[in-house]
């Protein structure tokens, strides 16, 4: 191996922490899945490193990004957010390993997927938007109606609602729910998410 390429495996392998260790726990809190981003990231640096020096064609490295891209996690269900953190660790394990002879731009666009998902899942970035699926207590087939329940419910502003179930007979709804929480809400949700995470 060349320098270069030794650098650049140092430099993904820091990346990984960072996103692991300095961005994704300290945020979500999910020690499984720091497992699997760093599992993911070492793994398929480890793979592609491999076939850079065995000399196969870049095409055959994007292929088994494609092939990695489908594996789902069946034991637990990740979310949207997580499955962006699950690409990025897969992303720079791949350009750590097929960066080549320059360690310049492989290692700007490290950095470039490390900052951008720290600047993508920052709590202030769009932080009073929530989702949240709701079963009431009641069926309420009027759309107004249902979008000022849930507000009141919520304390914040509906912005959109799917209604995925209203049982007549059992008397409740299900809904899938977008809502803006209000600044007082915003400000009691971080205080206790602060205590938790203080524990």
């Amino acid at each position: 191996m060349t320098i270069s390429t030794l650098t650049l495996i140092a430099i993904d392998i820091v990346a990984a922490l960072i996103l692991a260790f300095g961005v994704y726990y300290p945020r979500h809190r999910r020690r499984d899945l720091v497992v699997a981003f760093l599992g993911v990231n070492i793994g398929v640096l480890a793979v592609a490193s491999v076939l850079a020096t065995a000399q196969v064609a870049a095409g055959l490295g994007l292929g088994l990004f494609g092939v990695l891209s489908i594996i789902r996690l069946r034991s637990s269900e990740i979310s949207q957010r997580e499955v962006a953190y699950y690409f990025a660790a897969l992303a720079m394990g791949l350009i750590g390993g097929l960066g080549g002879s320059s360690v310049t731009i492989p290692a700007a666009l490290i950095a470039l997927i490390l900052v951008t998902m720290w600047v993508a899942d920052h709590p202030a970035l769009l932080g009073r938007s929530r989702h949240q699926v709701v079963r009431l207590d009641r069926a309420i087939a009027d759309e107004q109606e249902l979008s000022d329940e849930l507000g009141e419910c919520l304390g914040g502003t509906v912005t959109a609602i799917t209604v995925q179930q209203l049982d007549l007979v059992n008397d409740s709804t299900l809904v899938d729910v977008r809502y803006r929480v209000t600044a007082s809400r915003e400000k009691q949700t971080q205080s206790v998410a602060e205590s938790a995470a203080s524990r």
